[in-house]
């Protein structure tokens, strides 16, 4: 028998009994308001919470917070944009996105942060070459903190999950802050319940690395 082999078999055999794992507690607290706290946790990271007027299309929103934009990538029916994120064949098509839309699985009260896999993305880069982010997310959807977001099965039964919170960032030694230095330089979440009539058949992620 090799050292390897020998070392392995005695770890086997000298294995303490297998026992439950302890249970955590969800560490909960009063939220009366789950989207206000959302907000404000959104807010302190230089991400912004957009209320849809009822009167206006999330379309015409679009347009009026970013009217320099020319190619809007949307990986929702509930906008249009300039372009289908469905008729993307490699994420490097994507460097030219002055915007993104896309629609977040949840939120989370306690860090402002947007839930997404590549289902909601279509193509991973799409939240990471756009300029700028629109996030659509119900606010039914909502938990209170990351203990509630872990133990949600979206993240076991996704290939690519991610926790995006505020728009990308670096500080150097001095403490001075830029944002947008890696990736998208905002972050807009828009607050409003999905629309059962505009929705894609589900997507076809493509392979790819964000």
């Amino acid at each position: 028998m090799s050292s390897r082999n020998l070392i392995l078999d005695r770890v086997r055999r000298n294995q303490p009994a297998p026992r439950p794992a302890p249970e955590l507690p969800d560490f909960d607290r009063p939220l009366a308001a789950p989207l206000a706290a959302f907000t404000r946790a959104l807010a302190r990271m230089g991400g912004v919470v957009v209320e849809a007027p009822a009167a206006q299309s999330l379309e015409a929103l679009i347009r009026e917070r970013f009217p320099q934009a020319r190619v809007i990538c949307s990986a929702t029916a509930e906008v249009s944009g300039t372009r289908d994120v469905r008729t993307v064949r490699h994420p490097a098509d994507l460097h030219d996105v002055d915007v993104g839309v896309v629609r977040a699985v949840f939120g989370v009260a306690e860090t402002g942060s947007v839930a997404l896999s590549e289902r909601e993305f279509g193509v991973n880069a799409l939240g990471f070459l756009s300029q700028h982010l629109v996030v659509l997310l119900d606010p039914t959807t909502i938990v209170s903190n990351l203990h509630h977001a872990y133990s949600k099965r979206d993240f076991f039964n996704a290939a690519y999950a991610v926790l995006m919170t505020g728009p990308t960032a670096t500080a150097d030694i001095e403490g001075v802050l830029i944002r947008g230095a890696q990736g998208i330089r905002t972050l807009t979440v828009v607050p409003v319940a999905p629309d059962a009539t505009q929705a894609f058949p589900p997507i076809t992620p493509t392979r790819n690395t964000p």
